[in-house]
């Protein structure tokens, strides 16, 4: 009797069909059966089944063949097809011949730019000459995997220098051995040491973050706080004013202020002010007109405008809390013109403030409604997650005290005048407050569960210019309230963990070793190799760094390499905004604000239609449409012929600058340190050009 492979029989598994079909000039996939019981049996059966079995697997294989080699050529296709366009892209960039220097609305000083810039060139010239004088040595004989036997045989031969250029070379050697490697080695021991002090700052906030998560820790309001709010109108429902701040924001005016006024709370208890600083008169009618349309809604809102735009947005809430009717509301939320507030947001944040008369501020967290977009908005939101997921809610929870992140928070108004209200004498207002307060003995709290969405930028230019406000910002601001901390009646931990936590080491500290260390110590100890960078710093610290980072994202995984690089190629911008505000330089107090898509999510969009007015305003409707019309065709006028990709010289300089010292350590045999150079160098080269956000064709 014939043997059987119940493994096969069981259950008639007939294996996994697969569809392969050819048509020509295409390929497609069409069924093909799977081993089926007669193909498997050995001894009775005839040998014309044999052979008709075996020419029937044989045609099976070659159309799998056929079929593996057709995804193979596809996506020798796909990678062709990218590189195509990728070159396209450059050479429309190059072509168009538009640079960072090119923008009229920069916020950088023109001076201090132009000398940053200028150091930057010095060393890539200078890598240059002598990428070019290395390789003249390496086919003289000189071998540069060996740095201290060159010296013995400098040293110990008197006959050694056989001609002109190895003497140059020799002194070359002597010359690095003596005066460049030492002073060099200690700068990048230094850089090394912050770099650890940081990576333990890092480390033990993530070691925090984790306690919470075991210990399901969070911020819970009182018992009786959510029964009134549950029990009715006659419940816990504080008069609560609610600011959005807008300037020039027609992309986004329409969803805030919907949003807001959608909030669940009594009508007579709540107040909203919209404070639009525009500058543009088409732009104010737009506002004004959509907040005449909710006042006939029934909505408590009041639309405020400032002619002389003193002091930017915080000169605008100043401005806004000196109204008369302040005075009669308890807490004030403010959002920015991108935030879209859930309709339950005050309900799941006021009651943190009930019978907790020391809590000034309660703050929920972000989340984005376009942060799959492209490359950058990914990127931002694995930086941001850990920001609010780690920093913030650790933070929060073990110090009571953060930095407020200017939007999505509920103030108690009362904690805001104590703290000696809005300033406008940094870019950074919100962080200037909750410094004050936290000096005055207020605490603050951070519900990690609770979101807002909004918006990150979605193109490079305004990425840069987002980043370099909130890295000048808190170094004017230390400047600012190192006295004041000095001198605050507070603990010595706080004044410590203020000093030198919050301002020394996550301000100015990590920006300053990411670029000196990265950019410019890592590339010269390639032209210099008695002095040292060990591959644990250049490779596996910060690979574990990132992965830190990226934890709290899961589904940003696959970028965790990209994400390593770009932060490490911001680092040229935020160093850069952080020597202007601590040396008070002219860009520090330029505000800009941060170009917003309007992009909304459909969970928003649907909420908004099923709350829409059910009856119809008769006088303005026309001229609102015919209004959103003539907006609608300017916009597209101006992104005609203002919208452009750049060119950025710093990024692009660093590019060359690391690719060249990537192409010195490769006659070096360095492995981990090309392979780190080449792809930072590549990683600066695609920001340079403008290549990783927003692409206008």
């Amino acid at each position: 009797m014939a043997p059987s492979f119940d493994l096969w029989a069981k259950g008639s598994h007939k294996g996994t069909p697969v569809v392969v079909k050819m048509e020509n000039p295409n390929w497609s996939m069409f069924e093909l059966e799977g081993p089926s019981e007669d193909d498997f049996l050995i001894g009775n059966t005839p040998t014309g089944s044999r052979e008709k079995a075996r020419g029937k697997n044989a045609k099976q294989l070659t159309w799998v063949l056929l079929l593996k080699a057709h995804r193979a050529a596809g996506c020798l296709t796909s990678l062709g097809s990218a590189f195509v366009s990728l070159g396209s892209a450059v050479r429309r960039r190059v072509a168009s011949g538009r640079t960072d220097a090119d923008s009229t609305s920069s916020n950088e000083n023109k001076t201090v730019k132009t000398r940053f810039y200028n150091c930057i060139k010095v060393f890539l010239w200078l890598s240059l000459l002598l990428l070019g004088f290395e390789i003249a040595a390496y086919f003289k004989g000189w071998h540069f995997d060996a740095p201290k036997l060159q010296l013995q045989y400098v040293f110990t031969s008197p006959y050694g220098v056989r001609d002109v250029f190895d003497w140059v070379y020799t002194r070359w050697v002597l010359i690095r051995v003596e005066y460049l490697a030492p002073p060099l080695q200690f700068l990048s021991n230094f850089c090394i040491i912050l770099f650890l002090i940081q990576s333990l700052d890092r480390l033990i906030l993530c070691l925090g973050c984790f306690w919470i998560r075991l210990k399901k820790i969070k911020p819970i309001p009182k018992q009786d706080a959510v029964a009134d709010l549950e029990s009715g109108e006659n419940g816990f429902f504080p008069m609560v004013l609610v600011q959005i701040p807008m300037c020039n924001e027609k992309e986004v005016y329409q969803q805030s202020i919907g949003a807001v006024c959608n909030l669940d709370w009594p009508k007579s208890k709540i107040l909203i002010q919209i404070l639009d600083d525009s500058d543009d008169p088409t732009t104010q009618l737009l506002i004004k007109e959509e907040v005449q349309k909710w006042q006939q809604e029934g909505a408590n809102i009041v639309y405020r405008h400032r002619i002389i735009r003193d002091g930017y947005k915080a000169g605008n809430l100043k401005s806004a809390m000196g109204c008369s009717y302040v005075k009669d509301c308890e807490f004030v939320a403010i959002f920015d013109a991108d935030f879209q507030p859930t309709p339950d947001f005050l309900k799941r944040t006021v009651p943190h403030f009930k019978d907790n008369e020391d809590v000034g501020l309660v703050q929920a967290r972000w989340s984005f409604v376009n942060k799959d977009e492209n490359l950058l908005t990914r990127l931002q939101n694995i930086n941001l997650a850990f920001h609010f997921e780690v920093e913030q809610q650790v933070n929060g929870i073990f110090l009571n005290f953060f930095g407020f992140n200017g939007t999505a928070g509920v103030w108690r108004i009362k904690a805001l005048e104590e703290s000696g209200g809005w300033l406008e004498r940094t870019t950074v207002e919100d962080m200037d407050i909750a410094v004050r307060a936290h000096l005055k003995g207020w605490k603050f709290v951070f519900l990690n569960d609770v979101e807002c969405q909004c918006e990150v930028p979605e193109s490079y230019e305004a990425y840069r210019k987002q980043q370099h406000r909130w890295h000048s910002g808190p170094m004017q601001l230390f400047r600012l309230c190192l006295p004041d901390i000095i001198r605050a009646k507070i603990s010595v931990w706080k004044k410590f963990n203020l000093i030198f936590l919050f301002f020394l080491l996550r301000k100015l500290i990590l920006p300053f070793y990411s670029f000196t260390l990265f950019c410019i110590i890592l590339p010269m100890t390639m032209f210099v190799p008695e002095a040292e960078l060990p591959a644990w710093v250049v490779c596996y610290i910060p690979a574990t760094m990132s992965f830190l980072n990226i934890l709290p994202a899961p589904k940003s995984f696959p970028f965790i390499v990209p994400y390593l690089l770009f932060e490490n190629t911001m680092s040229v911008t935020k160093f850069n905004a952080m020597i202007s505000g601590l040396f008070q330089l002219g860009s520090a107090y330029e505000w800009v604000v941060t170009k917003k898509s309007g992009r909304s999510s459909e969970g928003d969009l649907v909420s908004l239609v099923e709350k829409k007015p059910k009856h119809h305003r008769v006088g303005s409707e026309p001229n609102l449409e015919e209004m959103k019309a003539d907006l609608q065709q300017e916009q597209e006028q101006k992104a005609r012929k203002k919208k452009h990709n750049r060119i950025y010289t710093k990024e692009l300089s660093l590019a060359f600058l690391l690719l060249t010292a990537s192409a010195r350590s490769l006659l070096s045999a360095q492995g981990i340190h090309f392979y780190f150079l080449l792809f930072q160098g590549i990683s600066f080269l695609l920001v340079g050009l403008d290549l990783i956000g927003e692409q206008v064709l």
